[in-house]
């Protein structure tokens, strides 16, 4: 959806749409824990995951064309409700801050059931939209699997929204070698690619009332499957047997050659390598 493309305003219920969206690390290297392979976050500098901003946006411009509420939900520690305080300031209208120790060090699987089941806890929504990816991350498989527990249809990498309705949605995404055109009946999962849907500036206007806003914390006691063994480490699937930073690159001085000395330096680089 372009930004100021309108659709005819529907009448009826208002659509609850739920928006997914976590707090990251603002650098891209971390310490990890040596027995689990989780990254260590505390101390760290933490943003909103620049991916999770598209799919925000994505849900604004929705708003701005047919009846709808946007409910914010992001998994972390408390400090994660700042997350929830942009989205206000962005023109969300509910946040969940998903937080309990019981959640900490989840994989894909156990990310995506926990959104799953908060998310469940809140009640039914029509839509709900996710980044494609994050960045600290990098699996881009939360939005599969939090549809696959959902059981509801979805489309990933969406460059646009064609058109929406109380009944249905059509959205243009990108396979490998050519673009598609679906339509899915809701509730259904989206997930955006980023460069089509720029996040807007905050509102000074909403950054002052979304400070007055409550945010709702769901604990693992809010959820209908309580079982410990089902969430974070205990309920990941993924084992990490060894992890270690990548070896750091050399600083090399540039050399300049002509011709034949060119090609007999570089053969003599790789054979250094033990390429040949």
């Amino acid at each position: 959806m372009e930004p100021g493309k309108h659709f005819p305003r529907e009448s009826g219920s208002s659509m609850k749409i739920a928006v997914c969206m976590k707090q990251v690390p603002a650098v891209s290297e971390g310490n990890m824990d040596p027995k689990t392979g989780v990254l260590l976050r505390a101390g760290m500098e933490a943003i909103v995951n620049v991916y999770d901003l598209a799919a925000l946006e994505a849900a604004l411009r929705m708003k701005e064309s047919i009846d709808a509420s946007i409910h914010v939900f992001t998994m972390g520690p408390s400090k994660a409700e700042s997350v929830l305080r942009e989205a206000f300031a962005m023109g969300a209208d509910e946040g969940w801050l998903i937080c309990d120790k019981a959640f900490a060090g989840a994989d894909v699987l156990a990310t995506s059931y926990t959104l799953m089941q908060a998310i469940r806890a809140v009640g039914d929504f029509d839509l709900i939209l996710c980044g494609k990816q994050t960045t600290d991350g990098d699996t881009a498989q939360v939005s599969g699997g939090l549809a696959r527990w959902m059981d509801i249809p979805h489309a990933n990498w969406v460059t646009e929204v064609i058109n929406i309705s109380h009944k249905e949605i059509n959205v243009r995404y990108n396979m490998e070698n050519s673009t598609v055109t679906a339509s899915m009946s809701l509730p259904c999962l989206v997930s955006v690619e980023k460069d089509f849907f720029i996040p807007r500036m905050p509102s000074l206007k909403l950054k002052i009332s979304g400070k007055k806003k409550t945010v709702h914390v769901l604990t693992i006691e809010d959820l209908e499957d309580q079982d410990k063994k089902h969430y974070g480490l205990s309920g990941s699937a993924t084992k990490v047997r060894k992890i270690f930073p990548p070896p750091r690159t050399k600083h090399q001085e540039p050399v300049t050659f002509d011709g034949d000395k060119a090609a007999e330096y570089i053969l003599s680089q790789l054979s250094d390598v033990n390429l040949f």
